[in-house]
């Protein structure tokens, strides 16, 4: 359980993410991964990465349980930073990541997707950005990667998910393919990778990120400044209290 991170011998490192029941991360979760990313650009045998989840779902989001059972905001403000760290290094990662997305794919699973290089979907995989209903605010920046702007509004202020098969038509999922394929598909694309020059791949992505048109480190923290707003105000815990079957907004 936790964060593995496999080098194979054709230079595409796996890195998997495993908390059952559902892979929402605790806080500690989020920033081993970054940890693993950081470290999988650093090493030069790495041409490539694989992000991909064990279990029923790709992720479900942050622990929120964790969130509501922890005294105070500490473990607020470490779910806070512990994204924002995962989401940058995928998108710094100085190699390509492929996302391989099963199932769920939810709120910071959305993040994690919204800024890899490519996806790769299973048939039963489907996104969302359920923050509102819980009271918080974040990851837009990324959706806005993967839907048209008017899309993005509608899912966005409804909560509702949308399927694998529907972002291929917008571009923004490489192919949809059987469960017991995606391995094999989101490897299939990294091989390509994998096997072209490292050195001119690293200074490729370091390219396309310089010219994207939003900055998505500096999009998301602006973010996450509302989502603070609602804790102060009470109104995130109350939502997360429903979801959690807790009583923190009470006993504060």
């Amino acid at each position: 359980m936790g964060i593995t991170s496999d080098l194979r011998d054709d230079g595409i490192r796996v890195v998997t993410v495993d908390y059952p029941p559902v892979n929402a991360l605790p806080v500690r979760g989020w920033f081993d991964l970054a940890a693993a990313l950081d470290e999988a650009g650093a090493d030069l045998d790495t041409h490539v990465v694989v992000l991909r989840a064990a279990g029923k779902g790709f992720n479900a989001g942050v622990d929120i349980k964790e969130m509501q059972h922890t005294d105070g905001f500490d473990a607020l403000i470490g779910a806070n930073r512990g994204c924002y760290a995962a989401f940058k290094a995928v998108y710094e990662c100085a190699v390509p990541v492929i996302a391989a997305v099963n199932g769920f794919c939810l709120g910071g699973g959305v993040g994690l997707v919204g800024n890899a290089d490519t996806i790769v979907a299973s048939e039963d995989a489907y996104f969302g950005v359920p923050e509102v209903d819980r009271g918080a605010l974040g990851a837009a920046t990324h959706l806005a990667r993967l839907v048209p702007p008017h899309l993005l509004r509608t899912l966005y202020f409804t909560g509702r998910n949308i399927p694998a098969t529907d972002l291929v038509g917008h571009g923004s999922v490489l192919e949809v393919v059987p469960r017991d394929r995606l391995d094999e598909a989101a490897l299939a694309v990294a091989a390509e990778i994998a096997a072209k020059d490292t050195r001119v791949i690293r200074m490729a992505k370091e390219a396309i990120n310089g010219i994207d048109p939003v900055d998505v480190n500096r999009s998301y923290r602006f973010e996450q400044g509302f989502t603070m707003e609602l804790n102060l105000a009470g109104v995130a815990d109350e939502h997360r209290d429903r979801f959690a079957g807790t009583e923190k907004a009470r006993s504060e």
